[in-house]
């Protein structure tokens, strides 16, 4: 075991840990789930710099290989190429982020830490897997720690029940916190279990759970054309894709800060990264069969998540839908295929999940002094809240993708290349930019610039001690990586190179038969 495995396993260590410490030892908690985020993050920028950008073979690097069952030919075998750089350093800053965004929790902060830190783990793991058995138990460990994390520290919101559905919105106590546990928890196993399928029809076919074989595999044209869908539709009810999206923005409105900020920042990107890395390279001819569904349908996220964001009212609703139309914009960078396109895909998850990390801090930290999520109950917070006020406009350019912020470089890859391949997705795709930026400023008015109201909420104050950390943290990777760009995309792009090769030989090879 290596480097990579130091920064999967570090989190999980704390979490035995924390076992063994008592419940009245809130500060120690604190300080152990700290010390083994922090050893993923500072692990993760090891491995960053150890990355070889010059590297001869298109291979992922600093592999570790451990037989785990020999008899079935799995292994613990990790790797890490540029893709994966970029998701490790996206983990590791939103989990020390969360950690600091949670530190004044009181509520069984140890039981709390424990599943936040399980839950990492695994989102480490998915990451840097080669073993495809092993990728999909990471993938579980990372899925299932969200039921008990919102059914036990979310919030509930009263939902008036109106319509047809009134008596089963009012069976099922639509807006509390249990009904989005198990919503999000039921609609993510179904996921898995057409994940799982996909999986075995390739495992089935190559005998081999090894990543590295299974993406170089020649599969037969009807066994991609059905396995594909599979993987797209099961790893993209975890990406937010239309219409397995409902539980997100339920799990996002009750799931407590740094749930939230993990939720959005990192979980929706595991079904990203697995479309694209399982069904996208491993089934070429599959993709390329349904790549005008899946642009299809990624032009509706856009579109109908940022109509969806203008009509809340709710500030945790607005960035929920808000993510589910910047996830459209991942699955459409997916869809074309391209360099740029995949390029700009990979680090829009990586831009968005900085983004959306900090405002979903900033909600808790307004939410604590205001008791109130209402949009447009709130006004004039940025004359008490000055700091909090710069963070959000920060976050907020970044989302409807301001130059100059993380959010432009990857919004324009990403609709560039969609012009170039067809023009057609890109005009949607940018109304819904303009949406965004509507509905965006809106929101950042009202709260922080409309009429004052601050008289209303006497526990109105400016950030203090460790509130400060997160929305530094997350705030400046939105400004090094706006001006800044290169220093992510030439990992990703290093990547980028190799996998499109594979395709366009899988593609060239399927054609051909």
């Amino acid at each position: 075991m290596g480097l990579l495995s130091l920064i999967v396993l570090a989190p999980l260590v704390a979490a035995l840990i924390l076992l063994l410490v008592p419940d009245r030892s809130r500060g120690l908690v604190r300080l152990i789930a700290l010390i083994g985020s922090l050893v993923s993050l500072v692990g993760s920028i090891v491995a960053a710099l150890r990355y070889n950008l010059s590297h001869p073979t298109p291979a992922p690097q600093m592999q570790e290989n451990i037989p785990l069952i020999p008899q079935m030919g799995v292994n613990w075998h990790l790797g890490v190429d540029g893709w994966g750089i970029s998701l490790l350093l996206l983990t590791a800053i939103i989990i020390v982020a969360g950690v600091f965004a949670t530190w004044t929790l009181k509520e069984r902060s140890k039981e709390f830490y424990i599943l936040l830190l399980v839950l990492v783990t695994g989102v480490f793991g998915v990451f840097v897997s080669l073993d495809l058995l092993v990728f999909f138990l990471f993938y579980e460990i990372a899925v299932l720690p969200m039921y008990l994390l919102i059914g036990v520290w979310g919030s509930t919101k009263e939902v008036e029940p109106k319509g047809f559905f009134s008596k089963a919105m009012s069976a099922f106590r639509v807006g509390s916190k249990e009904y989005s546990a198990m919503k999000l928890t039921l609609m993510l196993l179904l996921g898995s279990a057409l994940i799982l399928a996909g999986i075995l029809a390739m495992v089935n076919y190559t005998g081999s759970w090894n990543l590295l074989v299974l993406e170089t595999a020649q599969y037969p044209r009807e066994l991609q054309i059905i396995a594909f869908p599979a993987l797209w539709i099961g790893f993209g009810s975890l990406a937010g894709v239309f219409p397995w999206h409902t539980w997100s923005p339920d799990g996002h409105a009750s799931a407590p800060t740094a749930v939230s900020m993990l939720h959005a920042g990192v979980l929706m990107k595991l079904g990203a990264f697995g479309i694209i890395r399982v069904g996208m390279v491993c089934l070429p001819e599959g993709a390329e069969f349904w790549a005008w569904t899946v642009g299809i349908v990624a032009i509706i996220n856009i579109v109908w998540g940022a109509m969806a964001a203008f009509g809340q009212k709710d500030l945790k609703y607005v960035i929920a839908y808000s993510s589910v139309s910047h996830m459209g914009i991942v699955m459409l960078g997916a869809a074309t295929m391209g360099v740029n396109g995949l390029n700009g895909a990979i680090f829009q998850m990586f831009a968005h999940g900085v983004m959306t990390g900090l405002m979903f801090a900033l909600v808790g930290i307004i939410y604590e002094r205001a008791h109130s999520r209402e949009v447009f109950k709130m006004g004039g917070f940025a004359e008490r809240m000055p700091w909090v006020a710069v963070f959000f406009t920060i976050a907020a350019l970044s989302s409807l993708g301001m130059p100059g912020t993380s959010g432009f470089a990857a919004e324009l890859l990403v609709f560039v290349n969609a012009w170039e391949i067809h023009w057609s997705w890109a005009i949607p795709a940018l109304m819904g930019a303009v949406f965004t930026a509507y509905y965006i400023l809106r929101v950042s008015k009202a709260i922080f610039w409309g009429p004052h109201t601050a008289s209303d909420y006497p526990d109105l104050h400016d950030l203090r001690g460790p509130e400060w950390v997160a929305p530094v943290i997350l705030a400046g990777c939105i400004i090094v990586f706006g001006f800044a760009p290169e220093l992510l995309l030439q990992f990703i792009n290093d990547t980028t190179l190799d996998v499109t090769q594979i395709i366009e030989s899988g593609l060239n090879v399927g054609g051909g038969q």
